[in-house]
Order: structure tokens, then C-alpha cells, then sequence
């Protein structure tokens, strides 16, 4: 069974690449060229945003490159096929081209931008993409993030779900969710999320190279779809000045209550 896997370049994208050719499924390599990890922050900002936007990036680096390791397409190239795009070629003829030239069984995405309809139709029958989010309760962008925003961190985790034109709206196929630990901030919970999502996809890409049928569940629910323009860095104040990245702490501690996720389970 051929699997290619269109992703990202950042650590955490590298780290779902390597568990898959560790596992012997990974046939060919899509990278698209990711902005910096920590970006700069926006000089108008107030002493105390600016502070809290270096603070949240520099300690997603750090989880990260603990996590995943540094992580570099240059492990693959000489082990697979690999085709490293900037994100206006995504969609363009040369990764058109590239796909025909190196078909695959199954055809995986996590962390590339959305695909347009007519790459989308070049793709075999099994065509998932990892959203880093549960689906469809938080759908969109910084999906990892929302759950502790609303004191909610058991709802931080992955989805793995059929690819479709509707930004991560496919019908789901499972639902990765990491575990909690006393002492984890933010960014220790989306790293065990990539993490258990990419155990997750070995097991399901098993059971399917073995004949047994994958099914998937219709997204019912709307949810919210969050966009970039949803996202201000004065919302971290509430992660770091009222909680001081204690939140899953205090949620274990039962302060903010408990509801569950509905999740999909392929197994």
C-alpha cells in the first residue's frame, strides 16, 4: 500500500512524516515551505501583548523541538521521493504533475493549505487530511488553542477526516485526543495530540492495508469554523496573566467543571 503524505515543514509536520516511514507506509513526500515558528511581533502592541506573544511562540518552539526534534525534509530525500513546494505552488501544475508522476493508495494531509478542487480530484479514494482540532466543534485555525481559551482543555485534540472541499469539514473517520498531565501548559497538550494522532493513523492505515473497511461519520453538528482574523494576542492574556498556564491543572482540580466530546473512535 503507497501512501503519500502532503504536509508541512515545521517540526511537529516532519514528526507525523518520520512515524509513518517508521512504520514502513510512508511511499512519497509533499512539503510545503511553513512561516517562521516564532513570529515578530506587531511593534504597535502594548508592553504586556508584545511579551506574551514572544513568551507563546518561543514556548511552542521549545515544546516542539523537545517533542518532535528539529526535523528536516533532508532525512527523506534520499529514502523516498520528495517534492518541497512555497504555498503558491500547492495547487499549481508542477504538484499536479508530481502526484501522476508518483500515485498513491492513500493520499494524507496535515498542515498544508487548503487544496482546491481540482488537485482534489487527482486524489485516490482514500484521501484524509489530519486537522489539528476536534471536528466540527473547532474547525479553522488555531483550533489547538480555542479549548484553553474557553477552559476546556480535554477538547484540545486531532482529527482525522476524509478530505472534502468544506475547510476541514469531511466526514470523520477518528478522533485523537492526548492524554492530560498535572503540570502540562498549552503547548504540552498540542504536542501530545500530534503525537497520539500520528499513532492513531498508523493503526488506521493498518487496518485498512489489511482489507478491513474504514467508515466515516457525516460532521452533523456546525460547530465554528475560526478564522485568523478571530485570533488577538490580547487573548492571551487570559492563558498567561489570569492563569499562568496552569489551566489543565486547575481543570483537573475540577475548577471549571467537566464536558465531554462526542468522539469518533476507529478502534
Amino acid at each position: 500500500m503507497k501512501v503519500t503524505l502532503m504536509t508541512g515543514s515545521h517540526p511537529r509536520h516532519l514528526y507525523v512524516a518520520r512515524k509513518l516511514h517508521e512504520a514502513g507506509m510512508l511511499h512519497s513526500l509533499v512539503v510545503e515551505r511553513r512561516e517562521p515558528m516564532v513570529p515578530v511581533p506587531d511593534p504597535s502592541l502594548s508592553e504586556l501583548d508584545r511579551a506574551n506573544v514572544i513568551r507563546h511562540f518561543r514556548e511552542r518552539e521549545e515544546a516542539e523541538l523537545r517533542a518532535f526534534g528539529q526535523g528536516d525534509v533532508s532525512e527523506f530525500q534520499h529514502k523516498l521521493p520528495v517534492l518541497v513546494i512555497d504555498p503558491a505552488q500547492l495547487n499549481g501544475d508542477g504538484t499536479k504533475s508530481w502526484l501522476r508522476e508518483h500515485p498513491a493508495d492513500v493520499v494524507v494531509t496535515y498542515g498544508v493549505h487548503k487544496l482546491e478542487n481540482d488537485l482534489l480530484s487527482l486524489l485516490p479514494e482514500h484521501a484524509w487530511n489530519i486537522h489539528g482540532g476536534l471536528s466540527p466543534w473547532f474547525r479553522g485555525t488555531a483550533t489547538l488553542f480555542w479549548p484553553f481559551y474557553f477552559l476546556k482543555p480535554n477538547w484540545a485534540g486531532m482529527t482525522i477526516h476524509k478530505l472534502s472541499s468544506r475547510l476541514d469539514g469531511g466526514d470523520i473517520i477518528h478522533h485523537s485526543v492526548p492524554e492530560l498531565r498535572r503540570g502540562d501548559g498549552i503547548h504540552d497538550v498540542a504536542c501530545r495530540a500530534v503525537q497520539q494522532a500520528a499513532d492513531d493513523l498508523a493503526v488506521i492505515l493498518g487496518m485498512l492495508k489489511s482489507g478491513k473497511k474504514i467508515e466515516a461519520v457525516p460532521q452533523k453538528s456546525s460547530g465554528k469554523l475560526f478564522t485568523n482574523a478571530d485570533w488577538m494576542p490580547q487573548h492571551l492574556r487570559l492563558i498567561y496573566n489570569t492563569f499562568n498556564n496552569d489551566i489543565v491543572d486547575r481543570f483537573l482540580d475540577g475548577e471549571f467543571g467537566r464536558s465531554e466530546p462526542k468522539l469518533v473512535r476507529a478502534f
